[in-house]
């Protein structure tokens, strides 16, 4: 099976935020006049398409065999409205809305989550978009990041030694936490928690899992020392160190598209 052409935060940003993915082929694509697609980005085109549901990934039916949904795709070289060929394969990202449990022999309509939620399918990404949605369901997955709460550094009993600890909010307010361990030698271990119990010998998330994204895509740049309230100034720049190891180990949150927008 080819490598899927997306990143695993490209489908990972689109999946975590659509109620319902759909494998469908296109039946038909008419390019709307520019007084018609209000808001369209510079360079690209605004499509009404039908098409016809294949499978229903993620999402509640019934749904309608045939669906509708603008989407906005750049033009091509030219200058012109790219083209959807009738029976090419697409992924959609989107959100029912009220004609789309209409009978199964009607056209339904959808509203994709972000102008561009159509990606040509592929089993490659199919398959990546599954394991994703497989690990959403999942009891205790990782929840979405939305800034450090708060944190300290203590040092250690032996010169050298030392531990950073660094509480995050959560979208969901369950717990998370980060902690630093380093030994008299320098070098430093790390690991994340997804639950109550803070466990310093907890695996670290590898990379392209939930977990990962969670972290890699959801923490500041940064640490936020302001949030080390009562930590000495040398502590501070000490968990400011531990934080940047954690971020180097995780690496960059790779995307070739924007996340959708909140």
């Amino acid at each position: 099976m080819a490598a899927t052409p997306y990143s695993y935060a490209d489908i990972a940003d689109l999946a975590t935020a659509a109620p319902m993915v759909l494998h469908a082929r296109v039946h038909r694509a008419t390019p709307l006049k520019a007084e018609r697609a209000p808001g369209v980005a510079p360079a690209h085109t605004r499509l009404y398409v039908e098409a016809d549901v294949v499978s229903l990934i993620r999402g509640a039916g019934p749904l309608a065999a045939r669906i509708s949904y603008l989407v906005d795709l750049p033009d091509d070289a030219r200058g012109k409205a790219a083209k959807l060929k009738r029976k090419q394969p697409v992924l959609l990202f989107a959100r029912p809305v009220a004609s789309a449990a209409a009978g199964t022999n009607s056209t339904g309509s959808v509203q994709l989550i972000a102008p561009d939620a159509q990606l040509p399918w592929d089993a490659a990404t199919e398959a990546q978009l599954r394991g994703i949605l497989t690990e959403l369901v999942k009891p205790g997955a990782p929840p979405a990041i939305t800034g450090i709460a708060n944190g300290f550094h203590v040092p250690g009993t032996l010169p050298g030694e030392g531990e950073t600890q660094l509480f995050l909010n959560t979208a969901t307010g369950e717990p998370v936490s980060l902690t630093v361990l380093t030994a008299r030698d320098g070098s430093r271990r790390w690991a994340a928690a997804f639950g109550e119990i803070v466990d310093g010998s907890a695996a670290v998330p590898a990379r392209d899992t939930l977990a990962w994204y969670r972290l890699a895509c959801g923490l500041p740049r940064q640490l936020p020392l302001g949030k080390l309230a009562g930590t000495a100034p040398a502590d501070r720049r000490k968990a400011a160190a531990d934080y940047a190891v954690i971020l180097g180990a995780l690496g960059e949150c790779t995307r070739t598209r924007k996340p959708p927008a909140e």
